[in-house]
């Protein structure tokens, strides 16, 4: 395609900033135009680091040459400041989750749709190469039948690294809401929609300490359920238990297992884009599962810990650019996002009441990527995608 870049904002100058600005930087169907933020300071600063406009926010809504908005905002802010972006005729993909409570999306997703517009929410990563192979052997009966399967995602938390970890543990936060949203949406594209959940939880450490920046060494109270576990059932009728903790040290638990009738998966961290999935026919050896067909699994970061990842948030924000232009669904939905919401939100809601809870909303599967090795792949669609755009 050979149209220009269509023009984004970023509102929120937070981390995250940083990899959506790089990751748009490797596009040629977007460009980062102005960042802003409710702190000028940060987004000055921000702006100057990464070599970006800088604007308000209320000139960035303005502005008639950007068409996308993308909010990086705290959690909390989500649904106020996506809806004054929808309200500014502008299309917003926001970070996840989509908002805190499925009271504040429906309006909002009926509030773009109204005006004709596009809800976007990460995360993306569901668009790498490994989760894309996975899906393919999926689709093709590789393991056969899905009858059920595990997810963890278990660590000590973020204290230790982040300088401002309160509101992680505060009402709102947690591991399920946190890291959540890429297991619950991993899961949907390769399986569908969830139909019940019945959960537990429980709370590690009434107290944890901050392990860098200038708040080093301060306590803070923990005020919301640091460990869960929770029993998932699809509409498919696969069923999946899933622990989710900020209690535990060490661990050799698998990111995502899945069992079927010809054999089982091992899905990577659905956190990253690449690594290796692994697969077994019946009880034959695991085989490693070659994911260089598909885009987006060259590693092109480095974590804290020395390990090499692929990280390309931005290209579920490419795949709406071109789908807004192509006139066709994004993949990385407002629809989708709500679903998951509303299965993360019905954890907590579960453990708290001790019920099984019935998830209200559904959505479809994402269309899988073709084969290929770049952000070409977001500009042929072809697959058939009932369901509502937003």
């Amino acid at each position: 395609m050979s149209a220009s870049p269509m023009n984004v904002g970023i509102i929120g100058c937070g981390v995250i900033s940083t990899a959506y600005i790089r990751g748009a930087a490797r596009s040629r169907h977007i460009h980062i135009k102005s960042v802003a933020d409710i702190r000028e300071d940060a987004a000055r600063a921000q702006s100057s680091a990464m070599g970006v406009g800088y604007a308000a926010i209320d000139e960035m809504l303005a502005d008639p040459s950007i068409e996308i908005v993308i909010n990086l905002t705290v959690p909390n802010a989500h649904a106020e400041v996506s809806t004054r972006i929808i309200k500014g005729g502008k299309h917003v993909y926001s970070e996840k989750p989509l908002t805190v409570s499925v009271k504040e999306a429906r309006p909002l997703l009926q509030l773009a749709a109204e005006r004709g517009l596009r809800v976007g929410c990460a995360p993306d990563t569901f668009l790498g190469a490994s989760h894309q192979a996975c899906r393919a052997l999926l689709d093709d009966g590789k393991i056969g039948t899905v009858l059920g399967g595990a997810a963890s995602f278990l660590s000590r938390g973020m204290e230790a690294w982040h300088p401002n970890p309160d509101f992680f543990f505060r009402p709102g936060g947690g591991p399920v809401l946190d890291l959540g949203p890429y297991y619950i949406t991993a899961l949907v594209n390769l399986l569908g929609p969830v139909r019940t959940v019945t959960a537990t939880a429980s709370t590690g450490y009434p107290t944890r300490k901050i392990g860098s920046g200038d708040r080093a060494g301060e306590e803070i109270a923990v005020e919301t359920p640091t460990s869960y576990s929770a029993l998932l059932t699809f509409e498919s009728g696969a069923r999946f238990s899933l622990d989710a903790s900020w209690d535990v040290w060490k661990h050799q638990r698998s990111p995502i297992e899945i069992y079927g009738t010809e054999g089982s998966l091992l899905v990577p961290d659905p956190n990253f884009f690449g690594d290796e999935p692994k697969v077994t026919e019946r009880g034959g050896d695991w085989q490693a599962v070659d994911i260089s067909a598909f885009a987006f699994g060259e590693r092109n970061r480095t974590l804290r810990t020395g390990r090499e990842v692929a990280d390309h948030r931005s290209i579920g924000v490419v795949d709406m650019a071109l789908a807004i232009r192509q006139g066709r669904p994004h993949r990385a939905s407002g629809e989708l996002a709500l679903h998951v919401l509303d299965v993360l939100l019905a954890i907590g809601r579960s453990a708290a009441e001790s019920r099984v809870i019935e998830i209200g909303s559904s959505c479809d599967r994402p269309p899988p990527l073709s084969p290929g090795l770049d952000e070409t792949v977001f500009e042929v669609f072809d697959q058939p995608h009932p369901g509502k755009v937003a």
